[in-house]
């Protein structure tokens, strides 16, 4: 067997305009489909990162809450590389988007900090 890449990020959400707004104004992906699945009262979205299909999600009627923060079983994180840490956090903080302080990774050197989204998925901004 052989991967050749990530395809998608399925993530549930609980406020589907809440969580479109974060995905695309604040975080600035673009919506690719946008379908309203009546049989299950649910929208599936699906959203592109500079025209690349990335991440999918759907709202579902009362999906359980996150049960730690991030260590809780399944997806831990979402993490977006970016060219300047300290500009996507003073970009987030201006917006009252609380996020944590900016971090350098003990391995790589590299700058990150964790915000969440609206269901408190933790989200990474990752130096490139």
């Amino acid at each position: 067997m052989r991967l050749n890449k990530i395809h998608h990020i399925a993530i549930i959400c609980s406020d589907y305009e809440r969580s479109k707004a974060f995905y695309t104004k604040t975080l600035g992906l673009s919506i690719k489909s946008e379908v309203f699945r009546a049989e299950r009262n649910s929208w599936k979205v699906d959203l592109a990162l500079n025209g690349d299909y990335v991440i999918e999600f759907f709202t579902y009627k009362n999906p359980p809450e996150r049960t730690t923060n991030p260590e809780a079983c399944g997806l831990r994180h979402l993490a977006f590389e970016v060219d300047r840490v300290e500009d996507v956090h003073n970009e987030l903080t201006s917006q009252q988007i609380v996020c944590e302080a900016i971090r350098t990774d003990e391995f790589t050197q590299k700058k990150f900090f964790f915000t969440f989204d609206p269901d408190n998925l933790p989200i990474e901004f990752y130096e490139k």
